[in-house]
């Protein structure tokens, strides 16, 4: 089986089929999946759909680019989820400078990254963190953070992993994981091929960013968390072992890291 460790079901291209979708993915493989909040609006959708089905985990958290959902009031909400059951990790956070080029809205963005790694700290829960084209502001504020030890194994993991291996391999050291996703199968992805080669694959989580991100063959198309099955096999053509090692060394780290979905 395959746990899924990044999916925004909530979105809405999967409005005409979502229920069926759903329900079918454990007899495709897939184990455990964590929806992953984006905006408060987006972390509600999410909450409900781990209610619904018992499969689905949720990440609650407001992503960099939704930072204009975020106020004290808000940001309480998001800390009583916290204590939900089914709440596995604080997440989408971190920083996005592709999007923003504006330097007041990156230092907003920085202080909500920092204020939702807090609350991780203080729910003793991991985070999954967003960052691109912010590679040294995010090393910064992970390096901050420090490693809180939360009753999970690791701090974290580093969703949709694009920066270098040799950051990768700083990023492990601190406690985090790395989000491999299907972008690795893609014929252009050198830097991802080569973090994958360098990393230990106890450090390695398997993801989709659904419904964005589909691997080949699918690329350009909807994602699903089924197609987790070309990933789990160009990981295992880099690393030269069998998907079923993959799949198993994956799922034992994604319990690991996100303790609260181990039952």
């Amino acid at each position: 089986m395959i746990f899924e460790t990044h999916a925004h079901y909530d979105d809405e291209q999967f409005t005409p089929d979502r229920g069926a979708l759903l329900a079918a993915l454990p007899e495709k493989g897939i184990g455990k999946i964590i929806n992953v909040g984006a905006s408060v609006a987006t972390t509600r959708m999410t909450l409900a759909l781990a209610e619904q089905y018992r499969h689905i985990y949720a990440a609650v958290g407001v992503h960099p680019g939704e930072i204009r959902d975020l106020d004290e009031d808000n940001f309480l909400w998001l800390k009583q989820q916290t204590t939900q059951g089914k709440v596995v990790a604080i997440g989408e956070i971190g920083l996005d400078y592709y999007w923003e080029k504006d330097p007041v809205v990156q230092e907003t963005q920085r202080h909500w990254f920092r204020r939702q790694m807090a609350l991780a700290k203080d729910a003793d829960l991991p985070v999954i963190i967003h960052s691109r084209d912010a590679a040294a502001d995010t090393m910064q504020i992970v390096s901050e953070a420090g490693n809180w030890s939360p009753s999970s194994d690791g701090c974290g993991v580093i969703h949709c992993y694009s920066y270098s291996a040799e950051q990768a391999l700083q990023y492990i050291k601190l406690g985090y994981y790395i989000g491999v996703g299907g972008v690795v199968t893609f014929k252009n992805a050198k830097k991802l091929k080569e973090t994958v080669q360098a990393i230990p694959l106890s450090r390695i989580l398997l993801e989709t960013d659904c419904p964005y991100m589909a691997p080949e063959p699918y690329r350009g198309k909807r994602n699903e968390s089924s197609y987790l099955t070309y990933v789990a096999e160009k990981i295992a053509e880099i690393k030269e072992i069998s998907p079923a090692e993959v799949e198993k060394a994956t799922w034992e780290n994604a319990i690991r890291l996100f303790s609260r979905a181990a039952s």
